[in-house]
């Protein structure tokens, strides 16, 4: 098949070394009437970009990304996201299409492109109680998967933080699903109001230097989020307050850039928009930024954030949404950090309408025949220019990557 190509040298931004790029045209087929250009992922984790809060985020099309099952009860949310050797595995809870109102804990798989999810599986029931949800998982590099979760009610009728450990990622107790009991709630020690701590929804597991973080807030004391700290992950100590902000801590990842760690948290208020906050440290974060904003009416009430990530690269999030103030209604939904990706032809810009699939690739649609134009593409922050294109043919159908290097 013709081929088109241009190998240009570029300055990258953060000082990074210059390298050849180039676009060019695969035997792949896209979908009538689609065009696709592939190699957009984000790259390695730079905290320039995220302190500068240039950010560009594509929604996924598949809108949503993880629908409910099929059932009388679909409510999901709190996905949680960790790497494994097939791609990843997506944890969620909510109403899977349950014949009850009772929060429980699922899992499906993706690959690593996140262009197939496996069928759900009920992992964690609800157990001695009426809800558990709210998980944030850590996989470990043996296969060793914890998950702190919320479940209500406790002693006192609140929320209260649990833990799940599994060697598989699937079973976590002698049957699946798990039905869990009082013995899995931790306790936070030094945490003076924690027997009264309504801990719902803002629960994120960490781990750091060979110890687990906590972090976590209280409906009863709105208003900070605080963290704790466990070397068995069973029994936690009090830390102390590390973000003044009336919002929902649902994730905590850590990168390396430059020989330092930086932490990255995310952030929720059951509204239109997801906040993040960057530190060099786990102990304090400066005041949150808005990551984005709800794209329209099936998103409009955003109640839960996960990071996709591969330990190197903040690849997207996968986030719990609806469009009812209900909250019962929730969908989880996709967006991805990537490269933007232009078509310029008679002074538009084709591709300014398409939606990411998965990652890695821009679907977008283009008219019967043949459109000629150029390619621009730009780096993850949406503004810094990596490559522009000579003149190309463009059809339906076809399939274009961007190459650096």
């Amino acid at each position: 098949m013709r081929r088109a190509l241009l190998t240009i040298v570029l300055p990258m931004l953060c000082a990074a070394p210059a390298v050849a790029a180039k676009v060019e045209l695969t035997h792949l087929r896209a979908p009538t009437p689609y065009v696709e250009v592939r190699g957009l992922s984000a790259g390695p984790f730079r905290p320039l970009l995220w302190q500068r809060g240039t950010l560009h985020w594509v929604q996924d099309a598949r809108w949503p990304i993880l629908p409910p099952a099929p059932g009388p009860l679909r409510n999901i949310y709190a996905p949680t996201v960790v790497p494994i050797r097939s791609g990843y595995r997506i944890y969620f809870g909510g109403w899977d299409g349950s014949q009850t109102p009772n929060d429980r804990l699922y899992t499906a798989t993706t690959d690593p492109e996140f262009q197939s999810i496996s069928p759900h599986q009920l992992i964690v029931d609800h157990g001695q109680f009426a809800h558990v949800n709210n998980c944030s998982a850590v996989r470990l590099q043996n296969g060793t998967t914890y998950i702190a979760a919320t479940c209500y009610p406790d002693e006192a009728g609140t929320n209260k933080p649990a833990l799940f450990v599994s060697k598989d990622g699937v079973r976590f107790g002698a049957a699946t699903p798990y039905a869990p009991t009082k013995a899995d709630l931790v306790p936070i020690h030094g945490y003076e109001s924690f027997a009264d701590a309504d801990i719902n929804g803002m629960n994120a597991l960490l781990r750091e230097d060979g110890v687990w973080r906590l972090y976590f807030g209280d409906f009863h004391q709105f208003g900070k989020v605080y963290r704790a700290t466990s070397r068995d992950a069973r029994t936690f100590q009090y830390d102390g307050p590390v973000l003044d902000a009336a919002l929902m801590v649902n994730d905590v990842h850590q990168f390396v850039f430059g020989g330092q760690r930086w932490s990255l948290m995310l952030l929720h208020h059951n509204d239109q928009r997801l906040s993040y906050t960057l530190s060099t440290t786990s102990a304090h974060f400066p005041p949150a930024s808005t990551l984005f904003q709800a794209a329209g009416n099936d998103d409009r009430y955003i109640v839960a954030v996960g990071l996709v990530t591969d330990g190197r690269r903040a690849l997207g999030v996968l986030y719990g949404a609806g469009a009812v103030p209900s909250l019962d209604q929730n969908r989880i939904f996709a967006r991805w950090l990537q490269k933007r990706a232009q078509f310029e032809a008679s002074g538009r810009d084709l591709a300014a309408d398409g939606r990411a699939l998965g990652p890695d690739r821009l679907r977008f649609a283009v008219p019967p025949g043949v459109t000629r134009g150029r390619f621009v593409v730009y780096d993850e922050d949406g503004a810094t220019r990596l490559y522009e294109g000579p003149e190309v043919e463009l059809r339906q159908g076809q399939v274009w990557t961007f190459r650096r290097g």
